[in-house]
This record gives structure tokens, sequence and C-alpha cells, in this order.
């Protein structure tokens, strides 16, 4: 029963959505799509709600087990109730409740969150150089046409480097953005999107016929 009832919410859910996709909005079947969009949101709004309790339970334990690392476990934990007690809280009772500019949840993501994404981001940029000094060695001629595409589209992109571009002749930015990102780079994103499409539709039937069941924790 536990694994049969899945597999066919999973069977049914699919096939109407597939076959509604085929019907005018205004007809029974037209109308599930919408109805299963809305059920979507909600089953989505309890699997968030599932994270935070899972998450503060693994940490929880954690902390009391005095684990490596238990000292940042608890600067978590506080960190998602101080973010989320107050945002769930009606701005009626306190204008520092909800989720409104000068909230307590608008403060934390204002000057807390962000310039701490804002850095992480930073960071990834060093490593990030760090791998395109390795890829762009011109050791063969493939190498090199990418280190050389990769160079003048750095430049293309930042002001400074346009201006250097439109020191030579022939409208050199014109060209990289008609030719390069307009046509092979467009192509080659095509194709990489086809691909995954292909990817989630084969997915997506595997799940509808029972074949694939790793969302329920099975192999």
């Amino acid at each position: 029963m536990r694994t049969t009832v899945p597999v066919l919410i999973a069977f049914i859910s699919g096939i109407v959505l597939v076959v509604s996709f085929f019907f005018r909005k205004g007809t029974w079947l037209g109308d599930l799509e919408q109805e299963f969009t809305v059920w979507l949101t909600i089953v989505g709004g309890f699997t968030l709600l599932l994270g935070v309790v899972s998450i503060t339970r693994v940490n929880w334990t954690a902390v009391k087990r005095k684990k490596e690392g238990w000292k940042y476990k608890i600067l978590t934990l506080i960190a998602i109730f101080a973010m989320a007690i107050p945002s769930v809280l009606s701005p009626d009772w306190s204008p520092l409740f909800g989720r409104a500019e000068g909230s307590i949840y608008d403060w934390l993501f204002q000057y807390q969150m962000s310039p701490m994404m804002a850095t992480m981001f930073a960071t990834l940029a060093f490593y990030i150089a760090s791998a395109a000094f390795r890829a762009f060695r011109a050791r063969s001629l493939e190498a090199t046409l990418l280190l050389v595409t990769a160079t003048l589209i750095m430049l293309w992109r930042i002001p400074m480097g346009e201006w250097f571009l439109n020191l030579f002749p022939g409208d050199i930015p014109y060209l990289l953005n008609t030719y390069i990102m307009g046509g092979i780079n467009m192509a080659v994103q095509r194709g990489i999107i086809i691909g995954a499409a292909l990817g989630a539709a084969s997915m997506s039937l595997r799940i509808i016929l029972g074949i694939e069941r790793t969302y329920m924790g099975k192999g």
C-alpha cells in the first residue's frame, strides 16, 4: 500500500495534466490543469514546512550530542527562527512583523542575507577564474579557439573592453553579438535545451508509468 498509493497518485496526476493540455480552458478537463496547479502550490508549501522541521531536527540533534561544529548549528537554528517567526506574524500586531519594508524580516534580508550572498558569489568568482585559467590553455586548436572566443566575449561584456575592441576596424562588438552570441552560442543553447527537454519528458514518462520510484526513496 505504501508503494501502490504514491505510484497511483503520480500516474493519475501525470495523465490528467497531459490530457488536459489538449482541451480548451472552460471545459472540465481543461480546468483540471489549473486545479492541479493549485494543489501543487499547496503541496509545495507543506514540503517547505517539512524542510524546516527536518533541518531543525537534524541541527538540534547535533547540538544536543555536541557533534563537530555544533556551535555553528546553533547559529543556523537562530537564523531560521529569526527569519521565519516574525515573517508569519500579523503586521497588525506590530510594524516589525510581516515582510513589509522596515520589518525584522526585511532588515535581516537586506543587511544580513543579501551581503552574505554577495560575498559568497564574489568568492566563487575566484574559483571560476582559476578554472578558466586551467581550461583556456592553448594546447590544441579547439582550446585555442575557446581561449580567443572567451577573451573577446569577456572584453565585449565590459565597457573598457568594448572601447578597446572599437579601436580596431570592422565593428567587432556587432560581429560578436550577431555571429557568436546570436549564432553559435544560441545554436548550442538550443541543442542543450532540446536535450534537457527530452530527458525531462522521458523521466516524466518513467514516473507516470511507475518505472522510476526514486521520489519515494527507492532505487
